[in-house]
């Protein structure tokens, strides 16, 4: 770990300008820069990653789409069940995120791996219906999230499951079951995190409790790095498509 790479990857999260006609150039412009030094920095921040893929068992000789999957670190956690996996997609829009999982797939000898550089909105297994999918902390990156989300719901199978993991808010009127948060907290973080087009909504949480039937939902709280105090809210979401 280097505090200068450290120091790298905040300057570009809270100082560098984010360039691009598209999402796809918006996404490598502001990725490209880190790429080397995502994992590092992340892996203190963007908690609760381990938990939900050590948790989600993918079927064996099953098909699995991790959807933003940036540089495929997610998988690290799976274990034995990924060789048990029949095909793992991982699909982004930023190349260079992607070439570093293609080292990874490379060194672990993930034969059954394989990255798609692609609209995850749009995008299409060739098998045909999926398994599983999952989203860590790359649904907040998708500006269509809604349609990102439907989409998964027509990728997956009847039966088929969703993990999510990401940051939040809350509704101000919360009908989840879940924790409601301050004003301010449902100010500032959004507010924050929209400097690096990263779009915290008070809708996602209670658009996937009515999408999918609920397996596990937990609320929690991370630490910022180099920020003492605060803590940013997250959750972990695993659902199922009804049948």
């Amino acid at each position: 770990m280097s505090f200068r790479a450290d120091v790298k990857t905040i300057y570009h999260l809270a100082l560098g300008p984010i360039r691009g006609e598209t999402h796809a150039e918006r996404m490598e412009h502001f990725y490209g820069r880190q790429a080397r030094h995502y994992d590092n920095f992340r892996q203190r921040f963007l908690l609760g990653r381990r938990e939900l893929y050590s948790s989600l068992n993918p079927p064996e000789n099953g098909l699995w789409a991790d959807l933003g999957a940036g540089t495929g670190a997610n998988l690290e956690a799976v274990g034995d069940g990924l060789a048990a996996a029949c095909k793992v997609y991982l699909v982004d829009v930023a190349p260079s995120l992607l070439q570093v999982a293609r080292e990874r797939i490379a060194a672990r000898q993930w034969n059954n791996v394989e990255t798609v550089e692609a609209d995850a909105t749009v995008w299409q297994p060739p098998e045909g219906r999926l398994d599983l999918v999952t989203f860590s902390y790359s649904l907040t990156m998708i500006p269509d999230w809604f349609a990102i989300l439907d989409h998964a719901v027509n990728l997956l199978k009847p039966g088929g499951r969703i993990g999510v993991v990401d940051f939040f808010v809350s509704r101000k009127h919360v009908e989840t079951g879940g924790a409601r948060h301050s004003a301010i907290t449902r100010s500032f973080w959004p507010a924050w995190f929209a400097t690096n087009n990263v779009m915290i909504s008070a809708d996602h949480v209670p658009y996937l409790h009515r999408r999918f039937e609920v397996e596990h939902y937990s609320e929690h709280r991370a630490k910022v790095p180099y920020v003492p105090l605060i803590r940013v809210p997250y959750y972990r979401f695993v659902g199922r498509k009804p049948v």
